[in-house]
């Protein structure tokens, strides 16, 4: 229960930060992608399945509040956050740079994949280039912020975790 409640709150508070102080922030016309960040980060600590409930619940926040196409946000981050956590078992020692990387690569898939299905479905009327240039500027704008929000979320991850109890 604690950990849903941790998760809960960790995912409104970025969607809250992504829709009021970073959306005025802009990177050459992009804005950060802090659910997407979110997502890779719980993959990453805890494995695929943590990595596409995390992306779930995020996705379909983000859906439901911000009145967008109901589903693609959501399957985009679970597909993106059961990937990484995927991607994790062959990780044999990472540096502190990695998960950096991790994140700005996984943001650019994850908008690339976003921008792809919402076009199929109907949703996006972009240029290839542009949606390349988004895709782009918003994993730099993750991988900038994933070091002040990694370890954050590495404490959280960690603290959630249910203690093993053993019984006499």
């Amino acid at each position: 229960m604690r950990r849903t409640l941790l998760l809960v709150a960790v995912i409104l508070s970025a969607l809250l930060l992504q829709t009021t102080v970073f959306a005025d922030v802009l990177l050459l016309g992009a804005k950060p992608e802090l659910l997407y960040l979110v997502a890779i980060a719980f993959a990453f600590l805890d494995g695929p399945s943590a990595g596409a409930i995390a992306g779930f619940g995020a996705g379909m926040a983000q859906d439901f509040l911000l009145n967008q196409p109901k589903g693609i946000t959501a399957l985009t981050l679970t597909l993106l956050g059961y990937a990484v956590g995927m991607l994790r078992q062959y990780v044999v020692s990472p540096s502190p740079v990695f998960p950096v990387f991790l994140v700005a690569g996984g943001t650019f898939a994850g908008v690339l994949f976003y921008g792809v299905v919402s076009f199929l479905l109907g949703q996006l009327d972009v240029s290839t280039l542009y949606l390349i240039r988004v895709a782009a500027l918003s994993a730099v704008y993750n991988a900038i912020l994933a070091p002040l929000v990694f370890p954050l979320l590495r404490r959280v991850a960690e603290g959630s975790r249910s203690r093993r109890v053993i019984r006499w």
